[in-house]
């Protein structure tokens, strides 16, 4: 049997096989509201036969978005907006749902990508953003405001409040976004935290608040519903954060009743270095699954199917996420199985769509019906 293929369980939420597809932030909502877009682009992902969808990074405030085309869940409107698409999913789909809720921090109010990415300054539309430190992410960007603990604690509670209505919604895990140079990793990162006080400086303050919010979210939801954090377990940068504090940071989170560890990598400093190879982050992953003894996942230009069944029989990860590969092939777990002789759960409606030597894909395919 194909490893890639069997199932596996992230705490409570109980996995088919070990894809998942990860969170892609398609920068198409409307005030943070799903749109159309949404319906199409998750509803097709839903079909393909992974374990588990992470929707999008979900800002849990205004400000807290990476782009104003950023997806978010701080209203009830917003759960209203996205509770069709959550219900089209589950009428067709058995895939598991995760959320990805976060908040941009510095590198908030920025444009969306096929419009360059940059920085949208506060007298072009953009608007005012926080962080642990008065420090911008780049030269020339805004100065974030140096966030107080009232600051601090209007984030928290946003955070929990998200978790609730991702609750509300059915929704089967929640994941907290601590990577890509967003607010929780700015905490983490000598590189942008410059904190004198309690939330700054040694490791365990700089660790303080991404803990906190986790201790939070996770005690604002039941214990059914996985929670688990997304990090980059490198800066890419000397002297900034790296794997040694990734593994203490990743202890700290198991301690506190974290389920899974999504592992990737960069994104606090212009100035990282990032050496790009075939799966160049999952070293992270299998470090912190050997030395902490997390459930993890491991990501990065994982597109390959015996790529990703060497992961899992190496034991490197316990499930391996899918993002741009998945866009360019939503099918990628059907193709998987047939490369791998495994089978795959598909909707009715597309059984008689497997070329007949891989007859078995689907199990019980009814090729013969009219």
């Amino acid at each position: 049997m194909s490893s890639l293929f069997t199932p596996f369980a992230l705490g409570p939420l109980q996995l088919s096989n070990r894809i998942a597809i990860a969170p892609m932030c398609q920068y198409s909502a409307e005030n943070g509201l799903a749109t159309d877009w949404h319906m199409i682009h998750l509803g097709h992902l839903a079909l393909s036969g992974a374990a588990v969808l992470f929707l999008e990074a979900t800002a849990v405030t205004p400000e807290g978005r990476i782009s104003p085309g950023d997806l978010g869940l701080w209203s009830a409107q917003h759960v209203d907006a996205l509770a069709p698409v959550i219900r089209a999913i589950r009428k067709y789909s058995p895939i598991k749902i995760a959320i990805q809720l976060g908040h941009a921090g510095r590198k908030a109010s920025s444009q969306v990508p096929w419009e360059g990415g940059a920085n949208i300054a506060l007298d072009a539309g953009g608007w005012q953003t926080v962080a642990p430190s008065a420090l911008p992410h780049a030269p020339g960007e805004t100065v974030p405001l140096a966030l107080d603990p009232d600051g601090m604690r209007r984030i928290c509670d946003s955070f929990v409040e998200a978790a609730r209505r991702s609750h509300a919604l059915g929704l089967d895990a929640i994941e907290l976004h601590g990577a890509h140079g967003y607010l929780l990793h700015q905490f983490l990162s000598p590189l942008s935290n410059a904190r004198t006080d309690q939330y700054g400086g040694a490791l365990e303050n700089r660790m303080r608040f991404p803990l906190e919010v986790f201790a939070a979210v996770r005690a604002a939801v039941p214990a059914a519903m996985a929670v688990g954090m997304r990090i980059s377990a490198s800066d890419w940068v000397d002297g900034g954060w790296d794997l040694d504090q990734s593994v203490r940071f990743s202890e700290a989170l198991k301690q506190a009743g974290c389920d899974f560890m999504h592992v990737s990598s960069g994104g606090v400093s212009p100035r990282q270095q990032v050496v790009l190879e075939p799966g160049y982050q999952v070293e992270f992953a299998a470090r912190i699954k050997r030395d902490t003894g997390m459930p993890t996942i491991g990501v990065g230009l994982i597109t390959e199917a015996g790529q990703a069944e060497r992961i899992i029989d190496n034991g490197e990860a316990d499930v391996v996420a899918l993002a741009r590969a998945m866009l360019f092939d939503p099918r990628w777990p059907w193709h998987a199985a047939a490369e791998l002789g495994a089978q795959v759960q598909a909707p009715p409606q597309y059984w008689r769509s497997v070329p007949r030597q891989y007859k078995d894909l689907f199990g019980k395919t009814r090729l013969g019906q009219r």
